[in-house]
């Protein structure tokens, strides 16, 4: 069923760009597409979501053509989160820009290049994905003539903030995960022009966003970390869930080659997480019978969930890739050398403010001024791997090599 500007039907408690709570700078509606859709789009033509193709999601960039980046991943998790939105009568192109944009903030190196970011800017207020996506969209992008960022809604910036939850207790305290560095300032700063209700929950679209970010994460690094041999089908049967699944395909489909057998289960990742999703979903909006998208985000809990038991499949699944692919010795020899990279050019960076190009140098003083490190900070969380590494070896004699293929069996 067709709504306005194309839009399907959705759920009395799905967020409405007919009743969105607007952008910080008013602008005509579209004929042709509703405030969400808009949204999407400009995150889509954004230079940081183009930026994605060339950071890493494990592996870093120059490694295989086959292992996910951060713009396939993230494409993944847009297919996953629409497919949820569109089953729960959600608003499918909030639920898509939100997903489209939850990683816009990444660092280079992924979450090796967080770590070192965040530990250079220590005494500066630390650095967090999430707060500099805000930063990317409401001030570092700078393409329209009446604004810097990309001028989002408040609901699609609230989930972006949210991807993880409410960031303070309903008492206004920080919640466990920010009480040791505090809110990012990045979000409290933004929060203070543009109300974002940082102690509530967001909207569905927001909540499943966030879960097919998990789903898509759990299952394509099964497939990327079989593909690489960090660990082999039958190490995946230590995890209960993962046996019974392998067990399935083999009774299924007996004799099945090992490509085959590997696709056949990462798909099946995401279809029982998917349908557990669905169902745990269905049965908490059954419970709570809310009236509208607020009813939501002020439940006291989220809503979109996955079941007791998928939850605990979950992190089985998290748990042995911790140990078995992001914590193998290849893996973290890299990660050791990518974090060099990063804080070698921060130093030279903050250094000499001069090194950057003039879009990035602009208005400072010098090392001394106050804006440089968090100007830096932005010049490199902007950066691709490859660019990263080619930014290291014009200021320095050598750069790491950081190829991890240095174990027997690693292959393409």
């Amino acid at each position: 069923m067709r709504g306005r500007n194309g839009e399907r039907w959705r759920a009395p408690y799905a967020c409405d760009p007919a009743a969105s709570r607007g952008r910080l700078i008013g602008e005509p509606a579209s004929p042709t597409r509703s405030d969400f859709q808009r949204d999407r789009d400009r995150v889509v033509h954004s230079a940081a979501f183009r930026r994605l193709k060339h950071k890493t999601q494990v592996f870093v960039h120059h490694e295989g053509d086959h292992y996910r980046t951060r713009l396939t991943h993230t494409l993944e998790v847009s297919q996953i989160a629409r497919a949820l939105a569109r089953a729960l009568g959600l608003d499918e192109d909030l639920a898509e820009a939100l997903a489209l944009a939850h990683d816009l903030g990444h660092t280079p190196f992924g979450h090796t290049g967080e770590d070192a970011l965040h530990a250079c800017m220590a005494g500066q207020g630390g650095f967090d994905h999430n707060a500099q996506a805000l930063r990317l969209v409401t001030r570092l992008e700078r393409r329209y003539a009446a604004f810097d960022g990309l001028n989002l809604t408040w609901e699609t910036l609230e989930g972006l903030v949210k991807h993880n939850g409410p960031l303070l207790t309903p008492a206004g305290a920080p919640m466990p995960r920010y009480a040791r560095t505090g809110i990012p300032a990045a979000i409290t700063e933004y929060s203070a022009v543009q109300d974002l209700a940082l102690a509530t929950h967001p909207g569905a679209e927001a909540q499943v966003a966030a879960l097919a970010d998990d789903i898509a994460y759990d299952a394509h690094d099964l497939d990327d970390g079989l593909r690489a041999d960090l660990f082999g089908l039958d190490d995946l049967r230590e995890v209960p869930f993962l046996a019974g699944l392998l067990a399935e395909i083999a009774a299924l489909h007996p004799g099945l080659d090992r490509s085959r057998v590997v696709h056949e289960l990462t798909r099946r990742v995401i279809t029982r997480f998917v349908e557990d999703v669905i169902a745990e979903t269905e049965r908490r909006l059954a419970r709570l019978a809310p009236a509208d998208a607020d009813a939501i985000r002020c439940a006291g809990a989220p809503v979109a969930a996955f079941s007791d038991p998928v939850a605990a499949a979950d992190r089985d699944i998290k748990t042995f890739l911790f140990a078995r692919m992001y914590r193998h010795p290849g893996v973290m020899a890299v990660r050791a050398r990518a974090a060099g990279i990063v804080q070698d050019l921060f130093g030279a960076f903050t250094g000499d403010p001069g090194r950057m190009p003039e879009e990035w140098r602009a208005g400072l003083s010098g090392p001394a001024d106050p804006r440089t490190p968090r100007r830096v900070a932005d010049y490199i969380a902007g950066m691709t791997d490859n660019y990263a590494v080619s930014q290291h070896r014009r200021l320095f004699a050598t750069t790491p090599d950081l190829h991890w293929v240095t174990w027997p069996g690693g292959r393409d």
